[in-house]
């Protein structure tokens, strides 16, 4: 089989000339084929200069038409231009072409039209094609190794949403950031449309749709640098806050995750981007949720997926609270029996009352041990679920723990970011209110706020004593 590839400029008389040959040619000969290259005027010149030094060929005219020896596996074999390929139809084939330079004109008219309205078309089709612009920060922390793979596999965003990654973090870890983009490219995610690293802040978050901010520190256990822990945090978000408003997109979705000052992070960014809506600002919890459903699962001798509303109150890599008093049971192997939906209160089937209630809370020291010193699968995982659940809803009738600014609910005051219970729905997030709160639980919540009301005073101090040292300066 002859198979020749006829390249050209479009717009060229002589492409079009060659082309009426090759198609008359293909359609008497059953053994000859012909792929066509087409090139915009203004991207021949440089197509050509690529195409011949690959080949080693010299050429410079448009069209340029080679064989391809597929029975060899080598280099295509140069032909010429278009009176080569007419003499060399004439000779093999007994065939030539009779076009006058009107037609051709005519034709190479018509080409270029065709063309450019082909690359509109396909411009047009690529731009509703528009993938999710995906930003983390601190971008060489392991929780960003684990995460990268969850969110280019389909299941967070839905398996026909293309995204784009951006892994942000300062110039010392340039080196670290290339060695995982290529990586990634590597692995050749179908839905994967590009991943790159960014060191420069000032175009941080550009057209951001989501943003994970996992900036962390290192905490030594020295409680008088508390305040200075605090304090860092704060100018992080300082600097992340007028980036996002300028930079990203109205409705980005915005999660603060990490091992350190979860809720702190998320309260600070919308203090230092009063334009930030404040539905769009969330802290995932769910590390200790999944981590608390395995440690119930394990005393009851039955599958994780059956324990459900389990809830986590407080300050989430801090004081915190595990609720419960609302869990149940679905698919428990015991006395009673029903149908998939059917479950049994928590409470109900723990005799232990001891366990309930200090076993438990000694555990969760343990818990926060796990949660805070993983590799960085289980705070991965955490933050996947939450964007699945904020994009594609929450399993219904379930509880979500998530920290989100408080409006008054549960007594809770109003400005702390706190983990409470929600549910997601329609691309939102809405707080479970209708629970009911016991006295005891009300108490405990109330001990809570004490741990995120320091912390808030200690940042909104940096701040005021930052507005007091620029109003000096500016005096």
């Amino acid at each position: 089989m002859a198979r020749f590839v006829l390249a050209g400029r479009a717009g060229c008389p002589y492409y079009a000339k060659a082309e009426l040959l090759a198609d008359q040619l293909q359609a008497n000969l059953p053994d000859f084929r012909i792929h066509k290259v087409v090139q915009h005027p203004d991207q021949w010149e440089q197509w050509l200069h690529d195409i011949c030094e690959m080949n080693g060929w010299e050429h410079r005219q448009s069209p340029i038409i080679w064989r391809e020896l597929l029975d060899r596996g080598s280099k295509g074999l140069l032909l010429g231009g278009v009176n080569d390929f007419l003499e060399y139809a004439q000779r093999y084939y007994g065939i030539t072409s009779v076009m006058l330079t009107e037609e051709m004109l005519d034709v190479a008219e018509e080409n270029l039209q065709a063309h450019i309205e082909t690359e509109k078309e396909e411009e047009e089709i690529r731009s509703l094609i528009n993938p999710l612009q995906i930003w983390i920060t601190s971008a060489s922390a392991p929780i960003s190794y684990q995460v990268i793979p969850l969110l280019a596999s389909g299941e967070v965003f839905g398996v026909s949403t293309e995204i784009s990654i951006h892994l942000l973090d300062t110039a010392q870890f340039e080196e670290l950031l290339s060695g995982i983009v290529m990586e990634v490219k590597d692995m050749a995610f179908p839905l994967l449309r590009d991943i790159a690293q960014h060191t420069e802040f000032n175009t941080a978050f550009l057209q951001a749709d989501v943003i994970i901010v996992l900036d962390d520190i290192l905490l030594e256990g020295d409680v008088q640098c508390l305040e200075n822990y605090i304090r860092t945090m704060s100018k992080i978000c300082q600097v992340y806050a007028p980036l996002i408003e300028k930079n990203a997109k109205s409705g980005v979705k915005i999660i603060s995750a990490g091992k350190s000052f979860v809720n702190l992070k998320a309260m600070m960014i919308m203090t230092f981007g009063p334009f930030i809506k404040p539905e769009n600002v969330i802290a995932v919890a769910t590390s200790w949720e999944s981590a608390a459903k395995a440690m119930l699962a394990r005393k009851l001798n039955m599958n994780p997926a059956g324990v459900k509303d389990v809830i986590v109150w407080g300050n989430i890599t801090g004081c915190n609270y595990i609720d419960l008093s609302h869990a149940k049971l679905y698919r428990h192997d015991c006395a009673i029996w029903g149908p998939a939906n059917f479950s049994r209160p928590l409470l109900n089937l723990i005799y232990d009352s001891k366990w309930i209630h200090s076993e438990i809370m000694s555990a969760q020291s343990s818990l926060s041990s796990r949660v805070c010193h993983c590799a960085g699968m289980l705070p991965a995982h955490a933050i996947a679920t939450a964007l699945k659940y904020w994009f594609h809803g929450s399993p219904p009738g379930e509880i979500v723990s998530m920290g989100i600014l408080s409006e008054g609910q549960f007594c809770i005051p109003e400005g702390l970011v706190f983990s409470m219970p929600v549910r997601f729905q329609n691309g939102g997030w809405e707080v479970v209110t209708e629970l009911e709160i016991n006295e005891t639980t009300q108490e405990v919540l109330g001990r809570l706020c004490h741990d995120l009301i320091q912390e808030k005073r200690i940042a909104l101090k940096e701040i005021e004593e930052m507005h007091a040292y620029g109003d000096d300066k500016m005096a």
